[in-house]
């Protein structure tokens, strides 16, 4: 499985945990990194989802709120608001110097998909490439700085 993925399952199981519990943030990773240890590359992409998300949560949060106006942040399912989360957070993220994303958009998408057909409900992967397609075309409209690139064989 690609490093990338393996790295954002993590992510997600340790933004859960962090969701429903008031355990330390570095704690959490550390016991994700002991359970499935990573390349150095992997182990890096996980603390920066990580860390990432929560402290852009709120900012996050809102655009949750923006692209699914029916539900309210706190009743989306924990599974399905933290895939969002994170797919937001790659998607409006841009490492630094660049202006483009640090995931392309189709790459984020069908990531976070996939993580909600494994981890969510019968309907989350619905919700969330609902959402998130909403979202790149608003992003899109709002600013040429996110551009979507054609889906190469990239996993993301």
């Amino acid at each position: 499985m690609h490093v990338r993925r393996l790295a954002r399952i993590s992510a997600l199981q340790a933004l859960y945990e962090l969701d429903t519990t008031s355990h330390p943030a570095d704690q959490v990773i550390a016991y994700r990194l002991a359970d499935h240890p990573m390349p150095a590359e992997g182990e890096a992409f996980l603390r920066g989802l990580v860390s990432g998300v929560l402290t852009q949560q709120e900012q996050l949060d809102a655009m949750i709120q923006r692209y699914a106006p029916a539900w309210p942040v706190s009743q989306i399912a924990i599974i399905d608001r933290n895939i969002l989360r994170i797919a937001l957070f790659e998607l409006t993220s841009c490492p630094p110097g660049t202006l483009s994303p640090m995931t392309p958009p189709k790459v984020a998408i069908n990531e976070a998909v996939d993580l909600a057909k494994a981890f969510g409900s019968e309907s989350s992967s619905r919700f969330v490439n609902g959402v998130l397609g909403t979202a790149v075309n608003d992003l899109r409209l709002v600013s040429e700085e996110l551009p979507v690139p054609a889906l190469a064989s990239e996993e993301g």
